[in-house]
């Protein structure tokens, strides 16, 4: 989600990660669980899942379906191997939270808005606006005068030496 719906919004992933975890705090202390990692993950496989709800995707032995249906899968291979169905279903129950208030009944169902990302998080979390991002120069607009001079950004190293010379 970072680097696919949430590219350059780091503000709104971490409202949607504390969001998440809260509600999941929540439902922990009502239910007496002790570990919530797993709903957590859920919660955020969830929101992806339907983000990229035709993306096709493999599960085991090269089972493929639509992505929509992944944490559901993950649910129901948990119960046949005996395993607690609670954490994932409580982890789907608040993504469909969070992807319900902040997506579909806002845009799809033209409801009111319900949530939103507080301003102090776009303060200490700035949207990113263009720029470089990976490898690559930056464009002389973003350049420091220093790396100017030294012949098109390159730092001067020396002339080296060849192991074994002496």
């Amino acid at each position: 989600l970072f680097t696919g719906a949430f590219d350059g919004r780091p503000a709104d992933y971490m409202f949607m990660l504390l969001f998440n975890w809260i509600c999941i705090v929540i439902t922990g202390l009502a239910m007496d669980m002790q570990l919530l990692m797993i709903p957590l993950i859920m919660s955020v496989l969830y929101v992806w899942a339907q983000l990229n709800r035709d993306m096709i995707v493999s599960f085991w032995f090269g089972t493929r379906f639509k992505a929509c249906y992944l944490p559901w899968v993950i649910l129901g291979f948990n119960y046949i191997i005996g395993g607690s169905v609670i954490n994932e279903l409580i982890g789907n129950l608040v993504g469909h939270l969070y992807f319900f208030l902040m997506f579909k009944y806002p845009m799809d169902l033209g409801g009111r808005n319900f949530l939103s990302t507080p301003q102090f998080l776009y303060r200490w979390l700035p949207n990113r606006r263009g720029g470089v991002s990976g490898f690559g120069v930056p464009p002389a607009s973003m350049r420091r005068p220093a790396e100017d001079q030294q012949g098109g950004g390159r730092h001067n190293w020396g002339q080296g030496f060849r192991l074994g010379d002496q």
